[in-house]
């Protein structure tokens, strides 16, 4: 399956490379803090522009939770949510 971008554009439309930079940790954080182990395996990365989730889960309800997650708490850039299910 192909992977789908998602999320919110920043001020004006546009995500800014230092929000991006700023915002990964969070990101990262919030999939390790999560409840569900199986989210502490994911990484989160960027390309300058957007934030791209990546990994493996077994089911598609804990791709789209850490999607959801990451779109929570980093709202102000563009999530591209590359996570494999299998």
């Amino acid at each position: 399956m192909a992977a789908v971008p998602v999320g919110r554009k920043g001020l004006y439309g546009m995500s800014a490379t230092s929000t991006v930079h700023e915002a990964q940790p969070r990101a990262q954080a919030a999939l390790t803090r999560s409840p569900i182990y199986e989210l502490h395996r994911l990484v989160v990365e960027h390309d300058h522009e957007r934030l791209v989730i990546v990994g493996v889960v077994s089911s598609f309800y804990h791709k789209q939770l850490a999607q959801e997650l990451v779109r929570t708490v980093c709202q102000d850039v563009d999530v591209l949510n590359a996570i494999q299910v299998q």
